[in-house]
């Protein structure tokens, strides 16, 4: 049999492969694509010539790129790529866009990186169809390599309001207003806030002013959603201690300590995601203060994980899994009339929030 390649290095090409078995381009490429039409003697001579001769088979960017399809979607953040498994928001999103193109037979790429230049390199090779872009961090950066990119793709959580993008959301104001309003119905008039970050400068108390400045909408919206409905039954705003996280245990603990070390205790504490709720309800088991006899809590999110918790949390429920299966058929019909779309929340009650102490 001839070698793998020539003295000039030519790689073995399915036609040789063909003229090596004696049979045409089109049976050749049958073996390989659609072998159940191919008789098993021809297979098996046409394997063994490709064996012989080191060919593996068909370049698959080849066929994609003559197919104009590659049938697979990327789903992109600035976050490292650990975020799609260690957070509950993430775990969630990923499971409805994975059933969703596993309904379709469609993949996905996870695009991540540690840095601006490693992304942009990232999602400039991925080998997609479209991209559902995470902006939770860096929106604005994955907008803009997105559109580079010349392919479909719809954001998540944009934290722009640039009409041209499509993006599916919520209404973070409703939605804030809704767990503020639940708690002041039970009494409460001192609260402490926990807020989503503001910007990329870490964690630490901070002010209403600031959080207006603050980078992501989430953030903004969030504690204005809180502020207009606790001002409207009188609470003095300029009093609620607001923390910024970073959305972890070690901030939230931070903010928890910074709080309760002040002279007026919180009966009730509004925390911007489920995640750093349930970094509370921790804290405060550890710290002894009764859930919700001392202190409720009321998240955002709707995560599993706050259904099973000790004890199990309120919270704002985003209808995280419509969201996925929405982003992955405006990706795969791609059919130009997708743009924005906000979906509603909803409040549910579970028990850790309850009638203030005080």
């Amino acid at each position: 049999m001839a070698p793998l390649t020539s003295a000039k290095t030519r790689p073995v090409r399915l036609a040789d492969i063909a003229k090596a078995a004696g049979v045409s381009h089109g049976t050749a490429s049958n073996v390989f694509a659609r072998p159940e039409i191919v008789r098993e003697e021809v297979r098996e001579r046409v394997k063994a010539a490709a064996e012989a001769m080191g060919y593996g088979g068909p370049d698959p960017k080849g066929r994609l790129l003559r197919a104009g399809k590659v049938n697979a979607i990327g789903v992109a953040t600035a976050e490292p790529l650990s975020y799609f498994f260690d957070d509950p928001f993430a775990r969630v999103m990923m499971a409805s866009i994975s059933q969703a193109c596993d309904a379709t037979g469609a993949g996905i790429s996870l695009v991540s990186a540690a840095n601006n230049e490693q992304l942009a390199w990232n999602i400039q090779s991925a080998l997609v169809d479209g991209f559902i872009v995470f902006c939770v961090d860096g929106g604005s950066r994955l907008v803009e390599l997105a559109r580079e990119r010349k392919l479909p793709f719809v954001a998540l959580d944009l934290d722009s309001d640039d009409d041209a993008v499509a993006a599916i959301g919520v209404d973070n104001i409703a939605g804030a207003g809704l767990a503020a309003r639940h708690l002041t119905e039970l009494g409460h008039r001192r609260f402490a806030v926990l807020t989503l970050p503001c910007a990329d400068a870490g964690f630490g108390p901070t002010t209403r002013e600031q959080v207006e400045m603050a980078l992501y909408s989430a953030t903004r919206d969030r504690l204005r959603g809180y502020f207009a409905e606790l001002s409207r039954v009188g609470v003095d705003v300029s009093r609620v201690p607001i923390y910024e996280t970073v959305n972890d245990e070690k901030s939230v603990w931070a903010g928890l300590d910074h709080i309760f070390a002040g002279a007026e205790t919180p009966t009730a504490i509004l925390a911007m995601s489920d995640r750093m709720a349930l970094h509370a309800l921790d804290w405060l088991r550890q710290h002894d203060i009764s859930v919700p006899g001392d202190v409720s809590v009321v998240g955002f999110d709707g995560v599993p994980e706050g259904a099973i918790s000790k004890p199990p949390l309120t919270t704002i429920v985003q209808p995280i899994a419509e969201m996925g299966r929405l982003a992955v058929k405006a990706i795969l019909e791609n059919d130009g009339s997708f743009s924005r779309q906000s979906l509603p929340v909803q409040l549910v009650v579970r028990a850790s929030s309850g009638p203030s102490p005080a």
